[in-house]
């Protein structure tokens, strides 16, 4: 019995310093956004990577799950005759949900990854001591430039995939499905509200934060050698992918609680 609380109060007070770790290291991160020097050029290299470099996986992942989520609420839709909800469904779907987690969980693993497996190898090959050496402070040269990138262009990347996924449902159904398309795309406009788009935007924002934060966060403590970075990359995808789900929950209950 006391190894089994022994072992419990290990792990919980490892998860403690962990956490308080990660939330050192994100207020310090933060706190050097708003203060000089300013490196323009490594916040452009990151929001073309994090933006235009993401837009294929996105893209696909979107139009694809337009298309299942159209053949899907039409076969379920079809028991009750209620046909003429799909393309309400489809659109409130993919605003509110399906875009910005699928988006963010495939950012997560392209982004992510990219980004814990780069910082870690310079940890691993001293370059950030280096930086230190030179003056330079590697949060604000290495962390702040993929952070700010991340707030910024997963929004603009999940309305994107909003846009893409509601086109995949739409051909499902005049092509398909033999939806009329006038019919088809006034349902999709009655019942879209704004806040619908707006709290996906939200989710967004908060998605592209954590995953670069954790990206940062895992290459940044990465251990030495390539078992190191190995752990650091996988750490830095399965944290982001579960605090995703978790902070869609949160947000969704946040926004929709009325």
């Amino acid at each position: 019995m006391l190894n089994f609380l022994r072992t419990i109060g290990r792990i919980f007070i490892a998860f403690l310093m962990n956490a308080g770790r990660l939330g050192i290291f994100f207020g310090t991160s933060v706190s050097h956004i708003f203060r000089p020097p300013f490196y323009w050029r490594q916040l452009g290299q990151q929001i073309l990577h994090i933006g235009y470099f993401s837009l294929p996986v996105v893209g696909l992942t979107a139009i694809f799950t337009g298309m299942v989520l159209a053949l899907q609420s039409h076969t379920s839709f079809a028991r009750f005759n209620a046909e003429g909800a799909v393309a309400t469904v489809v659109v409130l779907s993919m605003t509110r949900e399906l875009g910005p987690v699928l988006a963010g969980l495939m950012v997560a693993g392209r982004i992510g990854a990219a980004m814990a497996a780069e910082i870690g190898t310079m940890r691993v090959t001293e370059q950030i001591d280096a930086l230190t050496t030179l003056s330079t402070n590697p949060l604000k040269y290495l962390v702040v430039p993929r952070l700010v990138a991340g707030v910024l262009m997963l929004p603009l990347l999940v309305l994107i995939a909003d846009i893409i996924g509601v086109f995949g449902g739409y051909l499902v159904s005049i092509y398909k499905l033999g939806f009329n398309p006038a019919n088809y795309l006034n349902q999709t406009s009655k019942y879209l509200e704004s806040e619908d788009v707006t709290s996906g935007l939200i989710k967004a924002a908060a998605f592209g934060l954590i995953i670069s934060l954790m990206g940062c966060y895992h290459g940044y403590q990465s251990g030495r050698g390539a078992a190191g970075v190995g752990r650091a990359t996988t750490s830095a995808v399965v944290s982001a992918s579960i605090l995703i789900l978790f902070m869609n929950y949160a947000l969704t209950s946040i926004l929709f609680s009325k």
